[in-house]
């Protein structure tokens, strides 16, 4: 199989480059008077990813706005984040413009996250190509499978962790899909959605490693510590 895509967290990559020069406040303002410097930082990454993986075919994604269809399932859903930075709010444009001076295809849908989208494709592409994700969002690690590998972003410019299906199985002893349940038991601070209060990472790794999903622990709910099972059932 000689296709090979490259689909891009475009959003984190952008988000990642911005803050990586805000704190001191340098903007690299171009002769328009509209900062750059987190364009500048997105493309070092995007075409240093492209020498690396050698992709045949590339998407980047992106967010379309920060309502979603997860905000009608659940309001609070990260109600905790602010807005973004004046400062990147005209860079957003200048990024996608870029990339399609590189001759790279931008897709977004309103409605959804640069996730689903990177989701998506990925389930199509898999059939007909290999399939490696450029991210800094753990929570892609969901679509592993023999066929698609995520790149998480380290500090840097160059520097993954590329993970496979088997070296996630192998690190966290659960399989990929099953990191869903992990995340519903414990809940995400940064995304502001609970979990079962009291429920860490270690425990609920623990339990799912045990039982492999929420319907197995609640069937086996009479196994866990009295003040787990109470945990459980509030």
């Amino acid at each position: 199989m000689n296709k090979h895509v490259l689909l891009v967290d475009s959003m984190a990559l952008l988000f990642r480059s911005f803050y990586a020069t805000a704190v001191h406040r340098n903007f690299m303002i171009n002769d328009h008077g509209v900062p750059t410097n987190g364009v500048n930082g997105y493309l070092k990454h995007l075409l240093t990813a492209v020498q690396t993986f050698e992709p045949t075919h590339i998407v980047c994604c992106w967010d379309m706005g920060s309502q979603t269809y997860r905000n009608e399932l659940f309001q609070d859903y990260k109600a905790n984040r602010g807005e973004a930075p004046v400062e990147l709010i005209p860079q957003f444009d200048l990024a996608k413009e870029a990339t399609e001076e590189l001759g790279i295809v931008n897709v977004g849908l309103k409605g959804f996250e640069a996730d689903d989208c990177i989701g998506t494709l990925a389930a199509v592409y898999q059939n007909e190509a290999r399939v490696t994700v450029l991210t800094g969002d753990r929570d892609l690690l969901q679509i592993l499978n023999e066929q698609v590998t995520v790149a998480l972003m380290q500090k840097g410019i160059g520097n993954y962790k590329h993970y496979t299906k088997a070296l996630f199985e192998e690190e966290m002893g659960i399989s990929p899909k099953a990191l869903i349940d992990m995340k519903a038991l414990m809940g995400d601070s940064s995304d502001n959605y609970p979990g079962v209060k009291g429920i860490g990472e270690k425990t609920a790794l623990k339990f799912i490693q045990t039982y492999q999903t929420i319907d197995g622990l609640l069937e086996n709910v009479h196994e866990l510590t009295a003040a787990q099972q109470k945990k459980m059932q509030a």
